[in-house]
């Protein structure tokens, strides 16, 4: 078993319920847990009384439209994955109504061993479009924010990362993050980047049963992990890019979500740089992609504001400062180049 249940809990503060978040916080590299942040909202105090309080709260704001839910056997015990030989997974994904989702859930929680279910990362402005009338979300400082909605029975979501920052919000049950930071990458065993169980690269650990003889190096990732216990009201704060694997630990659980970014609407996933840099410079010879590795220093990662300052401003063209024209020209100049 893992000993993940030693591991140091994240920082925490208490800020009055649904105050705005602080500059400090959002500026923060490091996960913190928000005690009791979303404790007003009518939602959680209906989960404290029962699920199906709960239940028919959700359906009060539900459009009717069918949305999708992860379903695997009792056998997986939550945890959803690849299959044993990674040539598909040990789920399925399927559509159905809001409410039939919620009574199967309900239905399961007096099972021994029930199939493990959940609906994960779905749009909850689109399917509950006035669930925020009454639980009221905090003031986030960007103007696109995308917000989700998690509910299931126990079930594991392997260790992931997201390019967003990004708010958990617990409703009803606990949930349990267990953090990473994006330094320890090279310890995490990370599996395909197009080939995934819901669309983001996740780690082949099993945390809850660490094979230290085929990830040996999985112990310096540990060395860095920290965790964070929600129960509802509670709320976790997740700089870009950390690692987090989360389980949900009770027969109902529910989560709410906000992710957001910083930077401009133009701005482009660095994935599809990756996925760029993959078909044109990994293949490399070892001398070359040192070469491009200090070319990519020079032009993407230094912080010398003055490293082009020899060239006049008029004439720096994509090495100026970017905006919505200047990026239209470069996604122009991509499609060019790849549609050969």
């Amino acid at each position: 078993m893992s000993n993940r249940h030693n591991l140091p809990h994240c920082q925490q503060v208490s800020l009055a319920p649904g105050a705005p978040l602080p500059d400090w916080l959002l500026a923060c590299q490091q996960p913190v847990k928000l005690c009791n942040y979303v404790s007003h909202w009518p939602a959680v105090t209906l989960a404290q009384q029962n699920a199906q309080a709960l239940c028919d709260h959700l359906l009060e704001y539900y459009t009717g439209e069918p949305l999708g839910f992860f379903f695997a056997e009792p056998e997986v015990k939550g945890r959803f994955f690849y299959n044993h030989d990674m040539s598909g997974f040990n789920f399925e994904k399927v559509a159905a109504g809001l409410d039939l989702i919620l009574t199967k859930l309900i239905e399961s929680a007096d099972l021994t061993s029930p199939p493990a279910m959940f609906i994960g990362g779905t749009h909850l402005q689109h399917y509950l479009p006035n669930f925020s009338t009454l639980n009221l979300p905090f003031p986030i400082p960007a103007s696109q924010v995308r917000n989700g909605l998690w509910i299931g029975n126990q079930s594991r979501v392997a260790i992931h990362q997201d390019l967003p920052l990004n708010i958990a919000c617990c409703v009803a049950g606990t949930r349990q993050f267990t953090l990473f930071p994006p330094s320890q990458t090279n310890n995490l065993y990370v599996g395909p980047l197009e080939f995934t169980p819901s669309g983001q690269p996740v780690s082949l650990v099993d945390l809850h049963h660490i094979d230290h003889q085929r990830f040996p190096a999985f112990s310096g990732a540990l060395a860095h992990a920290q965790i964070a216990t929600l129960t509802p009201g509670d709320a976790l704060f997740i700089p870009s890019m950390w690692w987090h694997e989360v389980e949900a630990t009770a027969p109902f659980n529910m989560l709410v979500n906000y992710w957001w970014r910083t930077t401009p609407a133009f701005a482009d996933a660095p994935i599809h740089a990756l996925q760029h840099a993959l078909l044109s410079i990994a293949s490399l010879p070892e001398h070359e992609k040192q070469i491009w590795q200090d070319i990519f220093a020079h032009y993407i990662f230094s912080n010398d504001s003055e490293r082009f300052s020899h060239i006049p401003s008029a004439a720096k063209g994509m090495l100026g400062e970017l905006d919505d024209n200047k990026a239209r020209q470069l996604r122009s100049l991509l499609m060019q180049s790849l549609n050969r």
